[in-house]
């Protein structure tokens, strides 16, 4: 009997889901289980490894009982995670040494600071096409082994293994202890800043200038081929698939071709454009990144552009200010004007991401006047997000000489058209969304698929793909391109904002 379906395992930031789809690429079951979040001093961030392992047995073996199926029911298994999080386990026993430090986890900035004056600095990023930062994997694993007592000589002497989080769930997967695999995908290794992003290996400039023995290192794969086969609920199943989420979602949206974008709209939003088997190194604050690797063939790249803040300004609106009840209320506000007032909000809470890549900017408010309304701010808090793609949008086309005909768009913001036909119009470029919502995990289950044959080409994963709402671009180029301006006026009254206000701060002292 063939398998019914492809299981997908969503390692995500803040919970883990198992999924099955069929061979028409419809979801047919889910299960999700959130983790806890630890917050130990301000700025840190950390997961437990083993709570995350315990949740994906839970959820494979509910969805499993939700359809009566069992291992032989699964063609493949494929995993898409959050990406720069990193954990260290034991190689014996399987015991992470201490808590998973997250992606969003800012406890190395000052150790990035000092990096970024060390001799070697400059080429960060062109080895690894990323800029030296606290948000990557690299300086995390540092701090792991600085200030873990004895962890840098147990990693030397091959009795620790490091890993991201998809490493971690195929060596548990697959064995851990008894035989587990230990690799991580090119999409993933991409993350670290520890892997050459031209020839898909450990890079040893790069190990010797943060100080990482390779003994810790998983061994780099391809994105879609079999690292090993599941045990207990997934005996014989291959783990055939790993893609950080933001390339799965891009291969869930069967972006395959280059000059095809995606965006997903969640916490903060993820702009990734296909470049094909062309590198193209960025000189306009966006990451050049693995998509995805098919096993015998060679890479395909993107250019991606990564916003810090986006839906999770519709949550400080709601829970910081108290102006909605609910995020879903938010466009019904902002329908209560007919524009933003001349109001414009920049959330740089931690510093601004891509294009600019400044840590030390903070939010404004900015065009405050007695005629502004909660109706405009709620409009300029949707804007912002539409503003911020743009800018995206603007360094992908001043990097690339492809040109964007469609945004695919997936994740909870777009659920609110007022924000998706903004997007469209400041793009001035339709922004469409598929059927199937969970981009991330059917691109896992997708390239799990492709990997052992139960679908056959790229060709039929796009026959998949069916639209379920577009949005085309209304507004005229002059107006766009006025409040394009206005936008970009807002942005810079947040730069240099900590170092400003701390001079400020220590003068007024002084006194």
């Amino acid at each position: 009997m063939k398998p019914r379906f492809v299981m997908a395992i969503d390692q995500g930031t803040t919970s883990t889901r198992s999924i099955l789809f069929d061979h028409g690429g419809q979801l047919v079951a889910v299960a999700q289980l959130e983790h806890h979040q630890y917050f130990p001093k301000p700025g840190w961030l950390e997961h437990d490894a083993e709570e995350i392992w315990r949740n994906v047995d839970k959820v494979v073996n509910r969805v499993l009982g939700d359809v009566g199926a069992t291992a032989t029911d699964i063609a493949a298994v494929g995993i898409a995670n959050q990406r720069e999080t990193i954990v260290i386990w034991e190689r014996k026993t399987g015991k992470p040494v201490r808590r998973a430090i997250v992606w969003q986890d800012t406890r190395t900035d000052a150790m990035v600071e000092e990096m970024l004056r060390a001799p070697g600095a400059e080429q960060i990023p062109q080895l690894s096409g990323l800029p030296l930062s606290s948000y990557f994997s690299a300086p995390k694993l540092r701090w792991m082994l600085d200030e873990t007592p004895g962890l840098r000589e147990r990693a030397q002497r091959g009795e620790v293994l490091f890993g991201t989080m998809e490493s971690w769930l195929i060596w548990n997967l697959t064995g851990g202890p008894d035989g587990g695999a230990h690799v991580t995908d090119v999409t993933n290794a991409s993350r670290t800043m520890l892997m050459n992003i031209r020839t898909l290996e450990w890079d040893s400039h790069l190990l010797d200038f943060f100080g990482i023995p390779e003994a810790i290192l998983p061994e780099i794969r391809g994105s879609l081929e079999t690292y090993g086969t599941g045990r207990g609920p997934l005996q014989g199943v291959p783990i055939a698939a790993a893609l950080g989420d933001q390339q799965a979602a891009l291969f869930g949206q069967t972006c395959f071709s280059a000059g095809e974008a995606k965006c997903t709209y969640g916490t903060g939003s993820f702009l990734l454009l296909n470049t094909g088997t062309e590198l193209v190194a960025s000189t306009h604050g966006l990451l050049t990144t693995v998509a995805y690797q098919i096993a015998g063939e060679p890479a395909h790249y993107a250019l991606e552009g990564s916003i810090a803040i986006t839906g999770s300004l519709v949550q400080w609106f709601r829970d910081g200010l108290g102006l909605i009840g609910s995020a879903a209320e938010i466009e019904t506000l902002a329908r209560t004007v007919d524009d933003n007032g001349g109001c414009y909000i920049v959330p740089a809470f931690y510093g601004l991401f891509a294009p600019h890549w400044r840590p030390e900017a903070r939010g404004v408010i900015a065009g405050l006047t007695s005629y502004i309304t909660k109706g405009h701010l709620a409009r300029a808090v949707l804007e912002s997000t539409g503003w911020q793609t743009r800018e995206v949008l603007d360094a992908m086309n001043a990097d690339s000489s492809l040109r964007l005909k469609a945004l695919k768009v997936d994740g909870g913001m777009t659920s609110d058209n007022l924000l998706m036909q903004f997007v469209a119009d400041v793009l001035d470029v339709p922004v469409v969304r598929p059927m199937v919502a969970e981009t991330v995990s059917l691109g896992a289950g997708y390239a799990a698929g492709l990997a052992v044959g139960y679908w056959s080409d790229l060709e039929g994963l796009r026959r998949n793909w069916h639209l379920a709402a577009e949005w085309l671009p209304e507004m005229d180029e002059e107006r766009r391109e006025s409040e394009f301006r206005n936008w970009t006026y807002a942005v810079q009254l947040t730069l240099d904002w900590t170092s400003k206000v701390g001079n400020a701060t220590t003068r007024v002292k002084s006194r």
